[in-house]
């Protein structure tokens, strides 16, 4: 059974998606044994208590400088022995103790198509707002593996979702969200949870079937 921490920072559309699909069966042979987010009274942890997930918030506010803050989420992790850490929106840059400590086993959900709108500065409704200005048709969603680098990681899977004229960077979010991140983020859990994916020479390599 592979043991998951699902890392967030607001409403936790993307953890509840994760609920959703353990429960529904879409998802097997994987558990999500703690929710952590950085910023207290968020959703994400009211919708980790009523699954009855044990949840925690570990505010860099609570800390005097940022490294100490990052021993102690390390910390808060370790104590659960996760096979799989998930960022899902979680707005915190992964320290390299960690991703070295977790090699190949950290993924995050990114709202754009990789390596297109991604990096320093392109998170949540910026990504939209950033689509929307250059005026791209296709935009959608990637699941990757967390490295060093900002939003670097071997790309698991990707999803296209097509750019309307009449969409605001609120209304293109939501479609990205519902046509593919809900989609994409836990059948790369899944699919790490049985074996199918793996890391070689710095790409994910899916196993025949």
């Amino acid at each position: 059974m592979l043991r998951v921490v699902v890392l967030v920072s607001g409403g936790g559309t993307n953890l509840q998606a994760i609920i959703d699909a353990i429960e529904a069966g879409r998802i097997t042979n994987a558990q999500i044994v703690a929710v952590i987010s950085n910023n207290p009274g968020v959703k994400s942890l009211e919708r980790a208590k009523k699954a009855g997930i044990p949840a925690f918030c570990i505010s860099p506010k609570s800390f005097a400088d940022r490294e100490l803050f990052h021993e102690a989420l390390l910390a808060k992790i370790d104590e659960f022995g996760p096979d799989l850490v998930v960022l899902a929106g979680f707005l915190v840059r992964i320290p390299k103790t960690m991703v070295h400590k977790y090699s190949n086993r950290i993924v995050n959900i990114h709202p754009s198509l990789i390596p297109s709108f991604c990096g320093v500065g392109y998170y949540g409704l910026k990504v939209h707002e950033k689509v929307l200005e250059r005026g791209v048709k296709v935009t959608g969603a990637t699941v990757h593996f967390v490295n060093e680098g900002m939003d670097e990681g071997p790309i698991i899977a990707q999803k296209a979702v097509y750019v309307e004229q009449s969409d605001t960077p609120e209304i293109l979010q939501r479609r990205v969200m519902e046509q593919a991140e809900w989609q994409l983020l836990p059948a790369a859990i899944d699919d790490i949870a049985n074996g199918r994916i793996s890391v070689v020479d710095g790409r994910v390599i899916r196993k025949e079937d």
